[in-house]
């Protein structure tokens, strides 16, 4: 029996795993559940799981939950670690949204604990950071939750960079995206975007920052940052391609000529299950995929032009250092500004560009404290720019 901490137990991400869950209570067990601030959610997971240990990152939510359900409640990032540490935790997912979920992981790893991980920010934030600290934990295990991602793990065989080292056989790896609602919209109609149409992604059902991401296609940005980390490869030969049917998750190109790729239907249960399980394949619900029905598929290249997030995150990445944490503390900032309709669709890569170009790059050897102090900065300075 596998015992589960589940961080981001109210988004996409948790109610997909708690489902894996509910089909395989003979293997999985919640231990404790932890949420921003979805006092109501909580609660119903809390019902249903009466023993599981639970936590808000938000204070106040956190003091409301703990009198609806009359057992302790723990708060703040404190409260997310203490979780994450809990010797009764076998496997860690985490789903959190943000930077937010960045130092929880570094937790897991210093207690050895396995991670499925779904959040993009701990790698984008702090990839090297997370390189060293599973080079200290060996027993540590990170393996990929984001569809993308586990379609490259699977392709090679349940390999990443725990060790730091790289799989010499790989020529490139392809990460496809969807394209967003805004594929085909043409690049002189981008300022008319409205914040309804920005929420409509035409294949997956996911939380509002990430749809935004997705939109903008910074979503995929910080996608191939997280693959240099997990897969510990050249920004070089990670490629994106445009895959608007998104039945193929990504492919591995390798130097024999061979092409592999994963594919099935968009449901995010099945790389979480294949995350909390590999090398195993327990049976699913879920569709399966007809490759009659579906009749061909269709690649396109990305236009950068269009969709100058993608750039920003490919130059943030070859900069390296703490420019991908600056990236996704502005990103994180000016998203959230557009979804509160404060800002433009297209003031997003402007004010990302910007703050990229503001703030100073730190000296010396890359520290935590050095990526925070970035992460930090980045945000007052897409605070300013909102204001301006």
């Amino acid at each position: 029996m596998c015992r589960v901490c589940l961080l981001g137990a109210t988004g996409s991400i948790g109610d997909s795993c708690l489902e894996v869950l509910r089909q395989h209570p003979e293997k999985f067990t919640l231990t404790s559940a932890a949420a921003f601030g979805n006092v109501e959610k909580m609660a119903e997971i809390a019902s249903l799981h009466p023993n599981a240990k639970l936590a808000l990152f938000d204070d106040t939510s956190a003091l409301q939950l703990q009198k609806i359900t009359g057992k302790k409640v723990l708060g703040g990032m404190d409260g997310l670690l203490e979780l994450v540490a809990d010797s009764e935790c076998d496997l860690v997912v985490n789903g959190l949204s943000g930077s937010v979920g960045c130092l929880p992981t570094l937790k897991a790893i210093e207690c050895n604990k396995k991670i499925a991980l779904a959040n993009k920010e701990t790698l984008v934030m702090a990839g090297e950071i997370i390189g060293t600290a599973l080079k200290k934990n060996p027993k540590a295990q990170i393996t990929p939750v984001d569809s993308e991602h586990n379609a490259i793990f699977q392709c090679l065989s349940g390999r990443t960079s725990n060790a730091g080292q790289p799989v010499s056989e790989i020529e490139n790896i392809i990460i496809t995206a969807s394209g967003g609602p805004f594929r085909e919209l043409p690049a002189e109609k981008f300022s008319q975007i409205t914040l309804q149409d920005a929420l409509k992604h035409p294949v997956w059902s996911m939380g509002k920052k990430i749809t935004i991401d997705s939109a903008s296609m910074m979503n995929k940005g910080l996608e191939v940052i997280e693959a240099h980390f997990l897969f510990c490869i050249e920004y070089e030969k990670i490629k994106v391609v445009i895959h608007p049917q998104s039945l193929v998750h990504s492919l591995v190109q390798f130097r024999d000529g061979s092409l592999m790729a994963q594919m099935g239907v968009p449901d995010m249960k099945i790389p979480i299950l294949c995350a909390m399980t590999y090398p195993e394949r327990p049976y699913l619900e879920t569709k399966r995929l007809s490759l009659a029905d579906v009749g061909s598929l269709n690649f396109f290249e990305p236009d950068l032009q269009k969709f100058p997030c993608l750039a920003l995150a490919y130059r943030a990445g070859f900069e390296g250092g703490t420019r991908t944490a600056v990236l996704n503390g502005a990103n994180e900032v000016l998203a959230n500004a557009f979804l509160q309709e404060k800002i433009s669709f297209t003031d997003i890569p402007c004010g990302i560009e910007k703050c990229l170009s503001a703030v100073p790059e730190t000296n010396g050897e890359l520290t935590l404290e050095k990526i925070l102090e970035a992460d930090k900065e980045a945000r007052i300075f897409a605070e300013s720019f909102i204001k301006s």
